[in-house]
């Protein structure tokens, strides 16, 4: 521990007065904060509380408007990412920054000293990953390695600088159970050294379990600090929102109707290298049904949605169909004319062009026939912006979009307020058919109650939803049916209260049908518990 003259304890980090003005909205203001040596520290917050913005200060990404970063107590200024890892700040980002034709060792070269020899940064990071429990071949090319082994090229990347403090920024929303359990054990080897880390996390249950203290922010404010192990999930985003979040609801006797969207024997070869092939996938989902698929990463999620959504139409016409209709060979735009909408999982670039406003990416989603209400009558029509505008405020309003004008640039919101805007796009146009990919990848506890009761509804209004997502918490919560994914193979589906973690689990890990159900249970006891 450091200690001052006086011999009380001196914050590893601290932060006073820290503030951060985009013209005339405050992302931080006035933040006080404290990180002792050796604890881990978690900032909690929702969508657009200041929490990316307060730790790209810290990392020298942004630099503060007012306010100071004290290091050991002494006072620093934080210029750039490169200074912040000599003083001994480490991060790793929610959206890893891996090259994937380069090995391991040679996406570690890439953010150290030049002259250290390729040999060198391989014989550490052997030694780090092992020392650290974060098993890794610095030979591997990264596009063959899960996503849970891509994000220990990160922390090993990080450690190698020798950090005193770690920045983590929602570490666990793409791992699997047993992959957050080691990572876990990671952290408290680094605490046992007596490092820091500065955990971010929606994941409150994770929260209470390895956190020793947790600063909440609020509208760019510091609203409240806590012992999370002291707290429950319900109180800890009850200070994160500032009122209680509401409970999801699904209706277990729900009546399905007629077949919307049926897969058969859908085959599709890998486009890429670094893609995963479809292999023989059927699914039938039906009126008022949600059809949840689980999965690891990286097993063919994005290529079953780009399917699905036509982004990518495949050679058999008769393989998808949609609400009757063969539409394999169909684009996107035929589609969403049959009445089916689509939520990619990428937010920026994918669902959403940043540098256009929320009305322009509005009316970029509209099919060629939704598109007509936000003409002019007549033979030169032309497009009334006061419609867009309007459709835009109502699509906020319902799904409580928070932005910092009338009408931003997609890329000035938040993740989770972006995310609330596209899939409150979608369900504007009240879809017969919605496919939606991680529907709630990292966003806050009140945002995601506020999605997943918004495709419940959907769902219970009649149309078909399948939603695909790595979330366990969240498929139990909004499915009908759940299906598993992997190595681009789907296991048949079953209903959402006949299946266990364990025996998901046992799916996500490659073990289909042809497994006998007793088969399955006598092997979920070699399967660690997802809780």
């Amino acid at each position: 521990m450091t200690l001052s003259e006086g011999g009380s304890v001196v914050s590893l980090l601290a932060v006073r007065s820290l503030t951060k003005l985009f013209g005339d909205f405050a992302a931080c203001n006035g933040i006080d904060l404290d990180i002792a040596p050796g604890e881990i520290h978690a900032l909690l917050g929702e969508n657009g509380a200041g929490k990316s913005t307060l730790v790209k200060m810290l990392f020298g990404v942004l630099q503060p408007s007012a306010g100071q970063i004290l290091w050991n107590g002494a006072p620093v200024t934080v210029g750039s990412p490169g200074e912040a890892r000599t003083l001994g700040v480490g991060m790793v980002f929610q959206h890893f920054s891996l090259f994937e034709a380069l090995t391991v060792a040679e996406n570690i070269a890439l953010s150290l000293d030049p002259k250290i020899s390729l040999a060198r940064i391989s014989e550490e990071a052997a030694a780090l990953s092992k020392a650290y429990g974060l098993p890794l071949d610095p030979k591997a090319h990264v596009a063959d390695l899960s996503v849970g082994e891509r994000q220990r090229i990160e922390i090993v990347r990080a450690l190698l600088q020798n950090p005193k403090l770690i920045i983590l920024d929602e570490p666990t929303s793409v791992l699997t159970p047993q992959e957050a359990d080691r990572l876990f054990e990671t952290l408290f080897k680094l605490k046992a050294e007596g490092r820091s880390v500065l955990y971010i996390s929606h994941r409150l249950e994770e929260v209470r379990r390895i956190c020793d203290r947790a600063t909440v922010l609020r509208h760019g404010k510091v609203t409240g600090a806590c012992d999370p192990k002291q707290e429950t999930p319900a109180s800890l985003a009850r200070m994160m929102v500032g009122s209680d979040v509401a409970e999801v609801h699904r209706d277990q006797g729900a009546k399905l109707g007629d077949v919307q969207v049926e897969v058969s024997n859908l085959s599709v070869p890998s486009r890429t290298p670094f893609a995963m092939s479809l292999k023989d996938i059927s699914l039938k989902v039906r009126a008022g049904e949600v059809l949840a698929i689980a999965g690891v990463a990286g097993n063919g999620q994005g290529e079953l949605f780009d399917a699905l959504s036509g982004e990518y139409p495949v050679a058999e016409d008769g393989a998808i169909r949609i609400r009757g209709k063969a539409v394999g060979k169909t684009g996107i735009n035929g589609r969403r004319l049959l009445g089916a909408g689509f939520v990619p999982e990428e937010r920026h670039g994918h669902a959403a062009v940043s540098a256009m406003p929320l009305s322009d990416n509005l009316l970029l989603a509209r099919s060629r026939s939704d598109r007509k209400a936000f003409l002019s009558a007549g033979f030169a029509s032309v497009i009334r912006r006061d419609a867009i505008a309007s459709a835009t405020k109502r699509i906020c309003e319902v799904m409580d979009v928070r932005k910092s004008g009338e009408d931003p640039l997609a890329g000035s919101l938040s993740g989770g307020n972006l995310q609330k805007f596209i899939v409150g796009r979608e369900l504007d146009r009240q879809p017969s058919v919605l496919v939606v990919n991680q529907p709630t990848w990292g966003v806050d506890a009140g945002a995601a109650s506020r999605i997943r009761q918004a495709l419940i509804d959907l769902a219970k209004a009649g149309s078909a939803v399948i939603v695909i997502s790595q979330d366990l918490d969240e498929i139990f919560e909004v499915a009908t049916n759940i299906a598993v994914i992997s190595e681009g193979r789907l296991s048949e589906p079953h209903p959402a209260g006949t299946l266990t973690l364990e025996r998901i689990g046992l799916l996500m890990g490659g073990i289909h049908e042809s497994h006998s159900i007793s088969q399955t249970a006598a092997s979920a006891s070699e399967v660690s518990h997802a809780h």
